[in-house]
Order: C-alpha cells, then structure tokens, then sequence
C-alpha cells in the first residue's frame, strides 16, 4: 500500500470520525476550536496535573439532542406544560424537564423505530383511518398493567418514524397557531392552546401520513412518562414527580419496613443513586 493510500484511510476512517463526533456531543454538543485543537495538539504540549472539575449532570440532562431548531423545542415545551400544567399540587412539564425527556427518547432507537418492522405497504385509505381511530388498550395489557398511564393507544400505519412524527406535529401545531391566531403557540394564551391540542386529539387537524390524534396520544402518553420517569432518563427533575405522589423511588429492599402498621415516608431515590 502506498504512502498516499495510508493516510487517505487513517484521514477518512469512520471510526475516527465517530470518536470526535462523540467528543462533541459529550461536550454539550459543540464541537469547536478550542475542543479539537487540544484533541490533536496535545501531543506537542507540556503536561500539567490540572484540577479535575464536577461536571454539573443537571447542566448536561438539559441538553438538546434531537431537536436542532429551538422554535420546535419551544413549542413542544408549550405544547407539554398544557397538557400537565404547574398548580397547586405540583410543578409543571417544564420544570420537570418533560421536553428533555422526550427528547432524549426521540433521539434514542425508540424514535427511530429500530426495533419495529418498517415494512409496507403504507395504504393511506378511509378504512385505515377509520382502523387508526380504535383503541388499543395497551394500557389494560401484559404486565404491570395498574401502572402504566392510561392514555388512548390507537393503531396506525405510517412509514414516519416516531421522531418523524414529532417534528411534523410539533411544526403542525405552529403552523395552526400561526394561521389561525397570527403568532407562534407559544405566545397564545392557554385557553387558545387548549383549542387546538384539542382539534389535534379529536383528529380534526390533517396531516400527511398520520392521524393528527396519534400524534396527540404519542404527546400525551410521552408527557406523562417524563413527569414520572426515573430521573435517570432526562425527566422528572429533582424527582418532583414522585414528591408530588409520595413515591420514594426504586429499592432494594423493604426488608426492615415491611411488617410496619403505619405508612412510612422516605426520601426518595433514583436509580443514579445506586451507581458508583
């Protein structure tokens, strides 16, 4: 092999590339000047024992991953705090980093479909809007049924992706505002957001490829695991979630309280408490 030919691999080889895009994404994301330049020169500089700095994990859980577009996330972020509103009894979608979560998961294979069949065909019919429109009951089946949220689970048949599926509803949400209000959703009022969420789970909103209510359902059911969700996934900031419900979060054991006549209140605990 040639001189050339070498370093033509080493300059392209994939694995290369993939090593400095993780050290990007690592670092918030941003890739610049001052990241790559002391990846490759370091060789050439003097080493010296630096302080090893507490990275802030709250700093990093609140980081955009999938969606590139700040307007989408806003509007997704409006779109949640409606659907699980800040009020007496607790805090909000976002501050409880809803929009984090679910955007964790759509940049997760969750939200690329990877482990489900893809395949068509596709038939866009009226007796497969009709098939999208029943429910499912997904949430009165298999395990740990009492649980899971009880939100409508509808079939549907789309070659869109659930990350797909987001970014198209999310625009389509701003699109109506903006048609129907002249301003982003984000700037209406609650009562106006309230009206077209709902024209979007009454599935009276048209969308290419997708039944405008299973977007909604994707929203909503995606909004409560996020207000719920161990912590350890993006969502339920501060384990607010589970204060709100008294829930302390997974344990080893109840051992030493189970046989206890009265009702025990503990800290709760995430699942990153338990990693070292």
């Amino acid at each position: 092999m040639s001189d050339n030919d070498s370093k033509n691999k080493e300059q392209y080889d994939p694995s290369r590339r993939k090593f400095i895009k993780n050290t990007g994404i690592l670092a918030g994301g941003v890739v610049g000047g001052s990241v790559i330049g002391s990846f490759l020169t370091n060789q050439f500089q003097t080493r010296t024992n630096t302080p090893v700095q507490d990275l802030d994990t709250a700093t990093l859980q609140e980081a955009r991953m999938f969606f590139d577009r700040k307007e989408d996330f806003t509007i997704l972020s409006a779109a949640t705090e409606r659907l699980f509103p800040k009020d007496d009894s607790g805090p909000g979608a976002i501050e409880l980093a809803v929009p984090y979560f679910i955007d964790k998961q759509l940049n997760s294979s969750w939200g690329t479909n990877a482990k489900v069949y893809m395949k068509g065909p596709f038939l866009q019919t009226s007796f497969v809007r009709d098939y999208e429109k029943k429910d499912r009951d997904q949430s009165e089946q298999g395990p740990n049924t009492d649980v899971l949220p009880d939100v409508p689970t509808p079939r549907y048949q789309t070659r869109l992706n659930r990350g797909e599926i987001f970014l198209l509803g999310i625009r389509t949400i701003d699109q109506v505002s903006q048609e129907k209000y002249g301003t982003s959703f984000d700037q209406l009022e609650g009562e106006q957001q309230d009206e077209i969420l709902t024209a979007f789970e009454n599935g009276e909103i048209a969308m290419p490829g997708i039944d405008s209510r299973t977007f909604f359902n994707l929203l909503l059911q995606l909004t409560i695991e996020g207000a719920y969700a161990d912590p350890v996934y993006g969502g339920n900031k501060n384990m607010l979630g589970w204060k709100m419900k008294e829930y302390p979060g997974p344990r080893a054991a109840y051992i030493n309280d189970i046989e206890s006549e009265e009702f025990i209140e503990m800290d709760q605990k995430s699942l990153r408490d338990y990693q070292s």
